[in-house]
């Protein structure tokens, strides 16, 4: 999703749930004409609605749409004109992993950049938009296999977070 692309988002997850606005706007404590202009694009959705949304709806799409919002855009888009069945993600994962190992083969990492000419600044860029790629695909593999499978995608981030916190990578 773009940046101003939580309304829509919010609209799509409302449509696939069977949720009215009204009961959109009770579950985020808005009245259900906020929460057209929200999906209409006319009102920038504020963060204690995002918050509230997301949690209530725990769907892939809107945590994207809001981090989208938050970070101005900084975060993995939801990509909303591709086939999203989980083969076709997972195949496209799979492609775009490989993609980022062979750009790492190629990439001068060794090197400062200081060190780098423009040719292998080059690498470093194709490297990094590769990685970058990866991580939409690896991201929306893992919302597909959320929304397919039933599983939470915001209990999939917390225990994500709890094992790196085991394993000490982060305090």
């Amino acid at each position: 999703m773009a940046i101003g692309q939580f309304g829509p988002a919010l609209e799509q997850v409302l449509k696939r749930s069977g949720d009215t606005r009204e009961k959109a706007g009770l579950i985020v404590h808005a009245d259900a004409s906020l929460i057209g202009k929200i999906a209409r694009g006319t009102r920038k959705a504020s963060k204690p609605v995002m918050s509230a949304a997301v949690e209530h709806y725990d769907d892939g799409q809107l945590y994207l749409a809001a981090a989208a919002e938050v970070t101005g855009g900084a975060s993995a888009p939801w990509l909303d004109n591709v086939d999203l069945h989980r083969a076709s993600v997972m195949f496209k994962t799979i492609e775009e992993v490989k993609e980022v190992l062979e750009a790492s083969s190629d990439a001068p990492i060794s090197k400062t950049n200081k060190q780098l000419n423009d040719s292998e600044r080059k690498q470093i860029k194709r490297l990094l938009m590769e990685t970058v790629e990866a991580i939409t695909a690896l991201t929306h593999l893992a919302a597909v296999l959320c929304k397919e499978y039933s599983f939470s995608w915001l209990s999939t981030w917390k225990e994500h977070r709890a094992d790196l916190k085991a394993k000490q990578y982060m305090k």
